[in-house]
């Protein structure tokens, strides 16, 4: 089942605090704000055609990582194609993202999450990838990116919207909106998401 409780077990908090010098809790609280956020963009990337055939390319060259059960290796992570996959993302907007984000409560300010999302995108690359190839019950066509209407935007669009009972991704976005940086934060993620101009 696709959920964002799914995509956060793959992801390697205990190695991300490690490799970042910061304790569990840091990490827990930087990745469950960052998440949304980099789905955000990938799905304002995916409600345009260009936008959605570019990361259908960048899926086929993610599959690989995030394979059975359980968290993602750390060291199979290539940062530095994370580090691309997230200016593709956020374009000119990706300071003021990490900024915000940086500003929100107890993720460890800007610095960590700059070494964050890169680690983080090509895990968030490689579950989509999972999912559209065979983790859900009917693989998407690779050959027709759809906006909104389905395959990748409706992956994307149950992730955002998806953990509804436990607070999960709602609950967070909230939580980050709501919090001093929620004012630069709200308006880039508005603007994401609302279609880039």
């Amino acid at each position: 089942m696709t959920s964002f409780d799914d995509l956060l077990s793959q992801v390697p908090i205990a190695q991300i605090a490690d490799q970042l010098g910061v304790d569990q809790a840091t990490a827990t609280t930087a990745v469950q704000a960052a998440l949304p956020t980099l789905l955000g963009g990938l799905q304002a990337n995916a409600a345009e055609p260009q936008g959605a055939a570019s990361l259908l390319g960048a899926l086929d060259q993610h599959g690989g990582l995030v394979e059975g059960a359980g968290a993602v290796d750390l060291n199979q992570v290539d940062v530095a194609d994370g580090a691309k996959i997230v200016d593709n993302v956020f374009g000119t907007e990706k300071n003021t993202v990490i900024s915000a984000l940086g500003a929100t409560g107890e993720t460890g300010g800007n610095d960590l999450i700059g070494k964050l999302l890169p680690i983080l995108a090509p895990i968030v690359l490689a579950y989509l990838a999972k999912q559209l190839t065979g983790g859900g019950s009917a693989p998407a066509p690779q050959t027709q990116p759809q906006a909104s209407g389905g395959g990748l935007g409706d992956l994307l669009g149950g992730l955002l919207g998806g953990a509804g009972s436990t607070g999960g991704l709602g609950g967070m976005i909230g939580d980050a909106l709501s919090k001093n940086a929620g004012g630069a934060l709200g308006s880039v993620l508005g603007g994401l998401l609302g279609g880039k101009r």
